[in-house]
């Protein structure tokens, strides 16, 4: 849905667009596109990079920070939005300077290198660059102590920063990579493959604990501005829209909300709590066990009981820090295609959940059989089925069992990995995440099951 745009406001960009036009006819054949472009043609193309501080396809929706403030500004322009992912920061780099994107929104720091070649829009946030080590590693307190290998990404402001600092330390030593990200090189830290690697603070936020073996030795760069980037010549009006936009963001909180969204620290279970479950199952389950009965459709009400306890813990009113909300956490987007109105009343979510699980588990091929076929639609429910359809094709290719999950389980971690998710079809998913809600819902429901034929034996 397109949002209502003031006539003040849109009569305020064409003004803009006008002044712009008249300055800068006579400009280079080259020049970029023009804000009274992107109003004629209705979209607006936003280069950026797969991760979850960017872009990436979250089961039925698109998600990442950088996605939801360049769709805010989308609206704000009142155009349809375009997100064009690169594989790596140098191809994002060709993209712009090709005049395949409009601009770029990937948390690109604002260095002095890149403010000779390159024009920014307004900073909505700060970051600090940290060299990190593997926990029991050498630790390192200066960057005079960095003894081995150091692998940063190419074209990236830590190679930049590296450059600046070669000069007092000539003895430094590092090598750059076109074919790895700030993920992938954390990744190789915290499984030994490299010594350090430096990474922005935001990126490390993310990541904390993906990786809780990654220690931060010591800040190579204290706070620097990040912003979306533009060409040099980029066009007055389209910067002038963009400046009114970011002060609004700030203003109306919008800035705030997804920064808490997307970069506030949560806690979660990284193992199932399973004294707490039994515990539940005591003081909560009676109350909810006729629902699951009712709502369950075919399927084992346990596992629906299994996944509601691995969503909110069995509270109706639960909240997480992404916007999800209810008994099963729907995110507003996948209520309503369920029919779900209200996603705080716990009768309705549960049944939306349950018609979502069995939608998932019709999509699942015939031939594959439980408990495979069932693991499999959880893992679809969790991440979409396009994911889940990307790991199964990588086991494949890799010789593995695309019908059996616990072949499929070890292929869905890679898709976070730039040389498996760039030839994906949905790209880039945290693929450790669905086979942890796999997992648990697993030893959830199988306690459950071992819970209820304990009440039959007692009976």
């Amino acid at each position: 849905m397109k949002k209502f745009i003031h006539t003040a406001q849109h009569l305020r960009l064409v003004l803009l667009s006008a002044v712009a036009f008249m300055l800068f006819a006579c400009s280079e054949p080259d020049k970029p596109a023009s804000l009274e472009q992107i109003l004629e043609h209705n979209t607006l193309r936003v280069g950026t990079l797969q991760g979850p501080g960017n872009y990436y396809h979250h089961a039925s929706h698109e998600a990442g920070f950088e996605y939801e403030l360049a769709r805010r500004y989308s609206q704000y322009i009142d155009v349809e939005l375009e997100m064009v992912p690169a594989k790596n920061l140098s191809e994002l780099l060709h993209k712009l300077e090709s005049g395949q994107v409009d601009f770029v929104a990937a948390g690109i720091s604002v260095t002095s290198e890149r403010l000779e070649k390159y024009r920014f829009a307004p900073s909505y946030g700060q970051v600090s660059q940290e060299l990190v080590f593997k926990q029991g590693g050498k630790w390192p307190k200066s960057i005079s102590e960095v003894d081995g290998k150091l692998l940063v990404v190419k074209d990236s402001s830590h190679a930049q920063n590296l450059k600046q600092l070669q000069k007092l330390e000539p003895q430094l030593k590092w090598q750059e990579s076109s074919s790895h990200d700030s993920e992938e090189l954390l990744r190789a830290v915290a499984e030994g493959d490299i010594d350090f690697t430096i990474v922005d603070s935001n990126t490390l936020t993310l990541n904390q604990q993906t990786y809780p073996q990654i220690n931060v030795a010591f800040t190579i760069q204290q706070s620097q501005p990040i912003a979306w980037m533009l060409l040099k010549n980029a066009d007055d009006a389209l910067l002038a829209s963009l400046v009114e936009f970011f002060g609004e963001a700030h203003h109306d909180g919008t800035l705030l909300t997804l920064t808490q969204k997307y970069y506030t620290d949560i806690t979660t279970i990284d193992g199932v709590d399973n004294s707490g479950f039994v515990n539940a199952t005591k003081v909560k389950l009676a109350q909810f066990e006729p629902m699951f009965r009712r709502h369950a459709e075919g399927m084992d009400w346990r596992l629906l009981a299994a996944i509601a306890y691995q969503e909110s813990q069995w509270q109706p009113t639960a909240r997480s820090h992404t916007g999800e909300r209810g008994m099963m956490m729907l995110d507003k987007k996948t209520a309503q295609q369920l029919d779900v109105h209200s996603r705080l009343d716990a009768e309705q979510s549960v049944r939306g959940a349950a018609k979502l699980f069995q939608q998932m588990f019709a999509r699942i091929p015939h031939r594959i059989s439980n408990p495979d076929r069932q693991w499999f639609a959880l893992a679809a429910y969790d991440i979409g089925w396009g994911h889940l359809e990307d790991a199964r094709l990588l086991t494949e290719q890799q010789g593995g069992d695309p019908d059996r999950w616990l072949d499929v389980k070890t292929t869905l971690p890679q898709l976070k990995e730039r040389k498996y998710y760039q030839h994906a079809k949905y790209g880039y998913v945290r693929g450790d995440e669905p086979v942890r809600y796999v997992e648990n819902i697993r030893a959830y429901y199988d306690t459950l099951v071992h819970l209820d034929e304990e009440n039959l034996h007692d009976n």
